[in-house]
Formats: C-alpha cells, structure tokens, sequence
C-alpha cells in the first residue's frame, strides 16, 4: 500500500521536486499545498487523513506549526523541511528536520516511517 503524504511548501519548484521524488519512493501525494490556510482547510475537510507529511517551516513569511499542531492531534507524523539552519520549533524539538535541498535518501527513511501498516 503507497503512503499518502501531506505537502506543505510555498515555492512551486521546490514542491514539485518533493513530489517527484514522493513518486519515486513509492508514495502518493494526499495534497500539496502553498499556503497555511489552504492546508488547514483541506485538513479539515471529508478528504482522507494523510499517512504523513513533509511541512516547510516558513510558508511565505507564516510559520508552519499550526498545520503541524493538527497533524500532531489527528497522531499523523511529519518531518519539517527547511532551509535554514536553526530555527524555532517550541514544542517540535523531537521532530526531524530535512535540510533544503532536500536528499532523497534523508526523505526515504523519513517516509518509510510513514507507511501505514500493510
């Protein structure tokens, strides 16, 4: 069974790249999405709860927590995705944190957390 994972992240090239490489290791993208809001709603709404998700921490100056924060209450895990180096992440410290450029191999063993049980 392919993994649904949860795109966050503003820049669409950077979005498109995650997909592909999300295809490549077996998994469909749930929703990809460029804004907080956008992201929230859609978690709120009658789609299927992901398998997982990749969250980029500034989402066009916003911080990103809020969709973590809903992701975290629904027991949905996620890894953070940015660009710099260190950054506040109050009450996300044990969450794992993928350096921009993203490797394909960090995000493979970030995924195969996410697989649901076959």
């Amino acid at each position: 069974m392919k993994s649904k994972v949860m795109i966050v992240e503003d820049e669409a090239l950077v979005a498109m790249m995650v997909e592909d490489m999300l295809d490549d290791l077996g998994c469909e993208v749930a929703g990809s999405f460029g804004a907080v809001g956008d992201a929230l709603a859609w978690l709120g709404g009658e789609d299927p709860q992901p398998d997982g998700a990749v969250l980029d921490v500034n989402i066009g100056g916003e911080m990103v927590f809020p969709v973590a924060e809903q992701l975290r209450e629904r027991g949905v895990p996620f890894v953070f995705a940015t660009g710099y180096g260190d950054l506040p992440r109050k009450g996300f410290e044990s969450v794992e944190v993928l350096a921009k450029p993203i490797n394909v191999g960090q995000l493979r063993v970030a995924v195969n957390k996410f697989r649901p049980d076959e």
